[in-house]
């Protein structure tokens, strides 16, 4: 353990200032440690040539390539500021070739030294002169290959060169140089896997992988060094979890146990629909983890549709009939509003305790949001600290000093990936023992994900669709291609809207000539072929009043209405007097209109997969069946429609989430824990390493439970302090 320091060391003293300041500006590396684990990210042959075909997808990137020098051409020029010198050089590699170019006084020394059939490693910036791929003054590194003993030769021509992650400033075999010098330092490296557990798994020593990821000698040494690092991540990980898990379970909590004869009763007498099998799985799950005195901390995933809200509606109403109050947190406004109105409809004269016709074992179901006036806030806040008000549903405000309950006993979280950790806690915080939590999700999340972003929750899972509820169809629209299938699109909603149901059209962006720049920037990058911003709420649905809706009562929602509007809007069209609304992705959870079946979603390729199935899942929640139709101008061959053409093929959530995850960097997914765990992950891939996580987190729980404080586990200490400073980092950040 008292070696742990030179480890921890500043590079500078090891590499100098100017090479540490680049390794700390440019990719984050600030010690030792952390430069021995910036691993490869893949690995060259000496004997294989790299691929030079695969460099037009990398345009304006920084490559590294290893490749034969098959001619070279000095040239000189004669130009407007005089003449000149500039060398050409040619590589190949078998799958292609690329043109090199070195100008001025930087001829020399490349002219002698990269002759035809001398081989080298070039980084460069991979641009385009001439319609041609280039690499301009890359920096290179011959391989030269004089050994004149054939053994020699071949262990030279098969040596393994490890390919760094770069940057401009600093090429892959100058990190390689860099981890030289660190590497002797592997042997103090303190191993944080319990020795039982390493042997018992045949994994390699620490050291040992260090050295195999840095400086493999064959495959296998790779193999194995991959294999015991992504041990490391996923145990160190999961032990973090069940340490909160297990932390979480030694709190005391008030046991709610629903009360014969109270409100959850009489909602389910007057539910017009017997709850399907895996509501009524689910709620019991629920129900036995409120009914025991350490608080519940249950992750509720549904698909769109499964009704998750009734769940958690009964769980609240079990919690208020033990004499406790309910908090409801949802992301948006518009949400707050959708589920204040869709919970009291259920409850009817039940939500109106100690009003003029309401029921005598009713409650009162207050909203809080941050919009409310002043006499209507004070009113709820009074509600909440007397008791009065057994469920409360709001936004951020509930989470504000001033809002203080009476008892609270269950809080609810819709949407958890919209919120934080520390949101989550500070709800928690203002019951006089933890509440119990229910944290609930209608973005499938692949079982891995949830064991390692959710890793702190139990999980339950609403896979059943209610009965009654109709198939959605999906179609993608060729706007572009075949512009006559857009035009039958609105002729569509026309039929829908004349047999007496509604549509939603959904565009990326408002349209006020407020929008966030930010997002017009990212949308052009994405796409070379559209140059324009995406389209734009006002101004379709101006477009499509004077021109294919003409006539049809069309109104706009998007998040920067004045929220008494935006409520109004959404009245009007839960009662059906607006027939098509044309909004944001303001719509895209928790909005219940039965009566809508058909959704067009304009630039449906702007949008992330899992986006487009919650979007979709808006429509087809009556007795009539739902359409769903992608609008995209975008390529037929372009993956942007190949991820159209996945949604459109299937309404399974967990597939389209499994699709969208292997499309996205995992950071963007994990990113949504917000704890620090996306900075840890280096070698781990959530998607493909399932077995891993699942066996890790099985371990993490079992030494956990044997060794809660990890006192005779010192190197699993260091491990998880190190990834918990990481977690402390971002949180503060985020305060």
């Amino acid at each position: 353990m008292e070696h742990v320091p030179a480890l921890d060391e500043d590079l500078k003293k090891t590499l100098g200032p100017a090479t540490a300041k680049v390794l700390a500006e440019q990719l984050g590396l600030h010690t030792a440690l952390d430069l021995l684990h910036h691993y490869p990210r893949r690995y060259a042959e000496r004997g294989e040539l790299t691929s030079l075909a695969d460099l037009a997808d990398q345009l304006d990137e920084h490559v590294t390539v290893v490749a034969q020098v098959a001619d070279a051409r000095l040239l000189t020029y004669h130009g407007s500021r005089g003449g000149g010198k500039r060398l050409e050089v040619t590589i190949t590699d078998g799958s292609g070739r690329l043109q090199l170019v070195f100008f001025g006084a930087g001829v020399h020394k490349p002219h002698k030294e990269l002759l035809p059939g001398s081989r080298a490693m070039f980084a460069g910036k991979v641009s385009r002169f001439n319609h041609k791929l280039q690499l301009a003054h890359p920096a290179y590194e011959p391989l030269g290959a004089d050994a004149s003993d054939r053994d020699a030769a071949t262990a030279f021509a098969n040596q393994l060169i490890p390919i760094y992650p770069a940057c401009a400033k600093l090429e892959s075999w100058k990190i390689a140089k860099c981890v030289d010098a660190v590497l002797p330092r592997a042997q103090e490296a303190v191993d944080p896997l319990p020795p039982a557990l390493r042997e018992g798994r045949g994994l390699v020593p620490l050291t040992e992988a260090l050295l195999k990821i840095h400086r493999p000698a064959t495959k296998a040494d790779i193999e194995d060094a991959r294999q015991r690092l992504k041990w490391d991540e996923a145990f160190v990980l999961q032990v973090a979890l069940a340490r909160r898990r297990h932390a979480d379970s030694q709190l005391p909590a008030v046991a709610r146990r629903a009360t014969p004869g109270g409100l959850l009763d009489a909602l389910d007498a007057k539910l017009p629909f017997t709850l399907t099998d895996g509501q009524q799985k689910v709620s019991k799950e629920i129900f036995d983890d409120l009914a025991t005195s350490h608080p519940m901390h249950r992750l509720l995933q549904g698909e769109v549709g499964s009704g998750k809200t009734l769940v958690a509606l009964r769980a609240m109403l079990a919690v208020v009939d033990s004499g406790g109050q309910a908090a409801m947190l949802a992301p948006t406004e518009v949400l707050a509003q959708q589920h204040h109105r869709s919970i009291t409809e259920m409850m009817g004269e039940l939500a109106e305790g100690g009003m003029l016709g309401g029921s005598d074992q009713g409650t009162k179901v207050v909203l809080l949001t941050g919009s409310m006036g002043t006499a209507a806030r004070r009113q709820a806040l009074l509600d909440l600290v007397t008791g009065e008000a057994g469920l409360v549903i709001g936004t951020h405000a509930l989470i504000e000093d001033k809002v203080q309950f009476h008892d609270l006993g269950l809080v609810v979280v819709d949407e958890q990936h919209r919120f934080g950790v520390e949101q989550r806690d500070a709800l928690r915080s203002k019951g006089k023992q933890p509440p119990h939590l229910l944290v609930m999700t209608a973005t499938p999340i692949p079982r891995t994900v949830a064991m390692t972003v959710f890793g702190d929750l139990e999980t339950s899972v609403l896979d059943q669709l209610p009965a009654g509820r109709s198939p959605i169809a999906t179609h993608v629209v060729p706007a572009r291609d075949k512009p006559h299938f857009l035009s039958r699109a609105w002729e569509r909603v026309r039929e829908e809207v004349e047999n007496g149901h509604q549509a939603y059209v959904v565009c990326p962006r408002i349209g006020d000539g407020e929008d966030d720049p930010k997002n017009k920037k990212k949308a052009s990058a994405e796409d070379e072929a559209e140059k324009r911003p995406p389209l734009a709420v006002l101004e379709i649905a101006e477009q499509l009043t004077r021109g294919p809706l003409a006539g049809l009562s069309v109104e706009v929602l998007h998040g920067r209405m004045d929220p008494a509007d935006k409520d109004d809007v959404m009245r009007r069209f839960a009662a059906g007097e607006v027939k098509v609304l044309v909004a944001t992705t303001v719509i895209e959870v928790g909005v219940n209109v039965p009566n809508s079946t058909v959704m067009v979603i304009m630039d449906a390729d702007r949008f992330g997969v899992s986006q487009l199935h919650q979007l979709r899942g808006r429509v087809g929640r009556g007795s009539a069946p739902g359409l769903c139709l992608l609008v995209s101008e975008m390529h037929e061959a372009s993956p942007a429609r190949a991820r159209l053409a996945a949604v459109a093929a299937t309404l399974d959530g967990f597939e389209l989430s499994r699709i969208d995850l292997e499309q996205r960097r995992e950071g963007d997914v994990l990113g949504q824990a917000q704890s620090g765990v996306r900075s840890s992950l280096r070698m781990l891939a959530v998607i493909d390493d399932e077995e891993v996580i699942a066996q890790a987190r099985e371990e993490a729980t079992r030494v956990v439970a044997a060794d809660p404080e990890l006192e005779h586990l010192p190197g699993l200490r260091t491990a998880l302090d190190a990834l918990l400073d990481a977690e402390r980092e971002q949180y503060l950040e985020k305060g």
